[in-house]
């Protein structure tokens, strides 16, 4: 069904020859890994106290204007790794400790992803880290790869979505992702520790100027799901780049996100997380290169 000869695995479908040049993603067949460390910044049902096993993989198929990891999404950043070497990696993670396996913009390399996850052979339970612009005919193939979706849900809006990610369909299509992600994993199972080993969570970053759609989307979440999905709200929105819309140019008011964390508090969500205190620094974007 997918090829990389004429890539569609993401909504993009750009119909590129990966195994010879750059698809929108910006990457080609080769998987390109950027960092591979424990990871302490997820939220607590992931990280736990001994971490996430984290890979960041090169290329992007969203290009946010915002994107805080810029370096790999569209930089260049990473090394070249085999389906091997990159089950190898998992191993190591394990060998360190790791409560999971989570996987960081992942979709591009869904295929490879599923090779290497068999190679491995899926001891920890697999987080797919994913901004939602994902195809639900991908997330029914990974039925048997992935235990934890963790995924954004960015707009609301289909301007906004157009605007801040190039991709206007966003909406729609991540709503249609989401819903096939419940569908596939279910809702939320614990061990006696309290780690997530199965389940959606959904990440809801509040940007400035666009607290009505993390509303909107809190609603539809709400209405759609009930407790089926593990809802995080976050507040750690960092200006960086150049070229930045005006109204992205500063961090997100205290205000704006008090607004939607007590909005969401009146839903009555049985599991929610929420951001406290200075999140939105480049102290807390990951270094890359530099763990592998």
């Amino acid at each position: 069904m997918f090829d990389l000869k004429k890539c569609e695995i993401c909504p993009r479908r750009c119909g590129i020859d990966r195994t010879k040049t750059a698809g929108r993603c910006r990457v080609g067949a080769e998987l390109m890994v950027a960092r591979a460390a424990l990871h302490f910044w997820e939220e607590p049902p992931i990280s736990g106290e001994r971490g996430s096993g984290t890979v960041f993989f090169g290329g992007c198929n969203l290009g946010c204007v915002y994107c805080q990891n810029r370096q790999i999404s569209r930089g260049g950043v990473g090394k070249p790794v085999t389906v091997e070497v990159l089950a190898e990696i998992f191993a190591d993670l394990e060998r360190q400790g790791a409560h999971n396996i989570n996987l960081v913009t992942p979709t591009h390399y869904a295929l490879s992803i599923m090779e290497a996850v068999a190679l491995y052979g899926k001891r920890l339970p697999i987080v797919y880290n994913t901004g939602g612009y994902e195809r639900p005919e991908m997330i029914r193939l990974l039925k048997d790869t992935v235990d934890i979706y963790l995924t954004d849900l960015k707009y609301a809006e289909a301007s906004s979505a157009e605007k801040y990610s190039g991709a206007v369909d966003y909406p729609v299509v991540a709503r249609r992702a989401l819903e096939e992600m419940v569908r596939v994993v279910g809702a939320p199972v614990f061990d006696e520790k309290g780690m997530l080993q199965k389940g959606v969570v959904v990440r809801l970053l509040v940007l400035p100027s666009l607290e009505h759609e993390a509303m909107m989307n809190l609603r539809y979440l709400k209405e759609t799901f009930g407790d089926s999905v593990i809802l995080s709200l976050m507040n750690q929105y960092t200006p960086v780049g150049e070229d930045l819309p005006e109204e992205l140019q500063e961090p997100l008011a205290a205000a704006a996100y008090h607004t939607v964390v007590e909005y969401a508090r009146g839903q009555n969500w049985n599991i929610a997380y929420i951001q406290e205190g200075e999140t939105a620094k480049e102290s807390f974007i990951p270094p890359f290169g530099n763990e592998l």
